[in-house]
């Protein structure tokens, strides 16, 4: 998810406002501290244009 929030040239705070969460829970999802709803996933997805399988389905 870093890479591809990177990718969009976006900071953690950007992608925070723009899903509605805080910048501390775009970190933890980050870091694998947090397990983001399904609903978080999927409006980070859209925000980053990627698809669940790209940012969260484990290589």
């Amino acid at each position: 998810m870093k890479a591809a929030r990177a990718g969009k040239d976006l900071s953690q705070q950007e992608l925070a406002e723009i899903v509605g969460v805080s910048r501390q829970t775009i970190s933890a999802i980050e870091k694998g501290n947090y397990n983001p709803s399904v609903n978080l996933c999927i409006s980070i997805c859209k925000a980053l244009d990627k698809t669940l399988d790209d940012l969260f389905w484990p290589n």
